[in-house]
């Protein structure tokens, strides 16, 4: 990788973005026909790095109210509302009656500014964090539009403007392609570490194992000596829904409260994410060590983890479902079958497909687990996943150490390009 010289700085000369460009130039009319076709671009379906990454193509009287700002080639859409989300995409070719949401903000470049340089300037670290810094509101921060239009940009000639805005697109397209091809092999190690999983919890570890079908096409077969049993057979109480209580306290004394945001993709706890309850209110709802916690609703439904005392005591919350399992049961096998593929094709084929996405303590309840047997085997296969999952997520964190270093060296080489910290004939 080329180093980011922090020499060479030109004295551009900076103006206010609304001395450079215009905002919010067009509005889609209240009259529009209502079986107008338009492609409407929202804030999910916008990134840093990759721009537009989603449109909907929909009639104007199926669009939301906010369906309103016309998008026309050259411009850059910058979002006002939950900008922590830096969801910032320069469009150098606009698609046939593109409209934005009144959530963002539609810049159109002037004759002083190259709109591919606007772009990249728009996506450099110091505007984006000056964007955030700015932004009024705790739980749904925004910046109003006009306030975002007296943020200053450089402005080197326009010859220099076109020179940095042509080395950025080359060089953030190598950068890009290789993150790609990263990306690509982080998920076939994903995709490999579920198979390893399903495989060894629905076929178990001796490949010569007689079979039989489970009765479940969800499941398919299993090795003769195990059982298919429901869920709510393995625990020793019934399941239950975590506590409702506000999360707004702060006592060290006090158990903390789990919830499911606090947990990262490989079921392990994010230290110090989340705020204490009154020993009162915690009670009824105190983990154990070995309990597994069950997502219940939203974009979370299907997830679980296991609960390990050494997270200090805590308290669950009300979106979460609690399975205490019986002693004779491996919760570390029930775990990792919740982790199957098989597990998520149940969830997939008979929640996330639903209008509401629910799994009540019912359902779950009701899953059909594939047990062996004999506690000593789910202990086997139990240790044999610690062990081989530790080493695919080894490589794992080395694949994703490599693409924070490539995110971090893209937008020092942005940033830099576009505040003169890169020499000219760099570029």
């Amino acid at each position: 990788m080329m180093p980011v010289s922090q020499r060479g700085s030109e004295k551009w000369p900076r103006k206010r973005l609304k001395f450079v460009a215009t905002y919010n130039d067009d509005i889609l009319p209240e009259d529009t026909d209502d079986f107008e076709e338009i492609n409407y671009v929202e804030i999910s379906g916008v990134s840093l790095t990759g721009g537009i990454e989603e449109t909907s193509r929909i009639y104007f009287h199926e669009a939301p109210s906010r369906a309103r700002r016309k998008v026309r080639s050259g411009d850059v859409l910058i979002s006002t509302v939950r900008t922590y989300l830096k969801a910032i995409a320069a469009v150098p070719q606009a698609e046939a009656n593109l409209i934005a949401s009144t959530g963002f903000c539609v810049i159109r470049p002037g004759d002083e500014m190259d709109s591919t340089f606007l772009g990249w300037v728009a996506k450099s670290e110091p505007f984006v964090s000056e964007i955030v810094a700015r932004s009024v509101g705790v739980s749904y921060p925004a910046i109003n539009a006009s306030e975002l239009a007296t943020l200053e940009v450089p402005l080197p000639s326009f010859d220099t403007q076109r020179r940095i805005a042509k080395f950025l697109n080359e060089k953030t397209a190598r950068i890009d392609a290789l993150i790609a091809k990263k990306q690509a092999l982080l998920d076939r190690m994903g995709e490999k570490r579920q198979a390893l999983i399903t495989r060894a919890v629905t076929k178990g570890l001796n490949p010569t194992a007689p079979m039989k079908d489970s009765g479940i096409d969800w499941l398919g077969e299993i090795p003769a000596h195990w059982k298919v049993i429901r869920l709510h057979f393995l625990t020793s109480e019934p399941l239950k829904y975590g506590a409702n209580a506000p999360a707004d306290f702060d006592n060290p004394d006090w158990p903390r409260f789990v919830r499911i945001s606090d947990v990262d993709e490989n079921g392990q706890l994010r230290p110090d994410t989340f705020r204490s309850q009154p020993q009162e209110v915690a009670e009824p709802y105190m983990l154990q060590e070995q309990d597994i916690l069950l997502a219940r609703s939203g974009a979370t439904v299907g997830k679980s983890f296991i609960y390990r005392s050494s997270w200090g005591s805590g308290c669950f919350a009300g979106y979460l479902i609690r399975a205490r399992l019986l002693s004779e049961v491996s919760s570390e096998f029930v775990y990792r079958f919740l982790n199957s593929s098989a597990y998520w094709e149940w969830v997939r084929a008979n929640f996330i497909q639903s209008t509401i996405q629910n799994i009540s303590a019912e359902k779950y309840g009701n899953l059909w687990i594939a047990l062996p047997s004999e506690r000593h085997e789910q202990d086997q296969i139990s240790r044999f996943l610690d062990s081989a999952c530790e080493q695919i997520d080894q490589q794992l964190a080395k694949i994703c150490a490599s693409l924070d270093k490539l995110a971090e060296y893209r937008a020092a080489l942005i940033t830099a390009a576009v505040t003169g910290r890169l020499k000219l004939e760099a570029v």
